[in-house]
Order: C-alpha cells, then structure tokens, then sequence
C-alpha cells in the first residue's frame, strides 16, 4: 500500500477508506499495468472495490446550476466510494491543472471532502496519483500526495 500522510484534519474513518482506495488502485494498475483505455481501469476497479466490499457508483448523474438555476444538462462523476471520495480517472501522459479543477468543481457540488484524480497511464502508478483535500474549516483545497 502507498504512503499517504495522514491529513490533520481528515477524520481516521475517511483516511482508512482513502488507503483502501488507493490500496485498490495499486492492485488494478500492477495487474493491468498501462495502456488500456480509461474504461477499462473504471470497470476493473469497480470489480475490485465491489470484492473488497465497498460501495461504489459509477458515472454518477450531477445536476449543474447556474444562478440558482437547475440548467438541463448534467456532467457525471467517474467513480463515488462509500458517497465519501470522488475519483477522476484518467489515462493520459500527465495530469493537468484542468483535471484537478475538475474534481474541485464536482467535490463542491457534492459537499466531499476527499478526492483524488487518477492517471493510469503511468509505469509506476504513484506518479499517477493525485489527492486533493477540502478543509473543513477553511472550505479551501489543498493538494497533496
């Protein structure tokens, strides 16, 4: 499992999830490696996150709002753990500023604290990994590894 520092401000029950996860995301990328196309990484990690016995939703449907007003498209997230994590996923050559924006725009919209952008188009998956956390008490993003 990777090192991921615990956040001060992270209850203990959602910093163990996040450890899953990530847990999860090692195992699906050494068994996959890189190369496949991002649906592929979804369905696998799905598979191996519904083994583990966590809760998880796929291309969850989010409305959008502008000035207080429900617009008639959606955007969807790629993958929600346990309603608590939001996970991005990407099969690209690096993570840009616009995937985390990304996350940050859908982790407002559903009021989560924890995020993280994946890239699984790299050969050691860590260099793939990108957390970002909300704090509580700020309400601002921090990321970190």
């Amino acid at each position: 499992m990777t090192a991921l520092k615990q956040h001060c401000d992270m209850p203990s029950d959602l910093d163990e999830l996040s450890r899953k996860v990530v847990d999860c995301v090692f195992t699906v990328h050494k068994e996959l490696g890189p190369g496949f196309l991002e649906k592929i990484y979804e369905e696998s990690l799905v598979s191996e996150m519904e083994d583990r016995g966590m809760a998880v939703s796929r291309q969850k449907a989010l409305p959008v709002y502008y000035k207080n007003k429900k617009l008639s498209i959606q955007y969807k997230l790629d993958l929600m753990v346990e309603d608590q994590i939001i996970l991005e996923l990407k099969t690209v050559e690096c993570i840009l500023p616009v995937h985390e924006a990304q996350l940050i725009s859908y982790m407002k919209q559903c009021k989560t604290s924890l995020g993280f952008v994946i890239n699984f188009n790299e050969t050691l998956i860590k260099n793939g990994i990108k957390r970002v956390v909300m704090s509580e008490n700020l309400r601002t993003f921090a990321p970190s590894r």
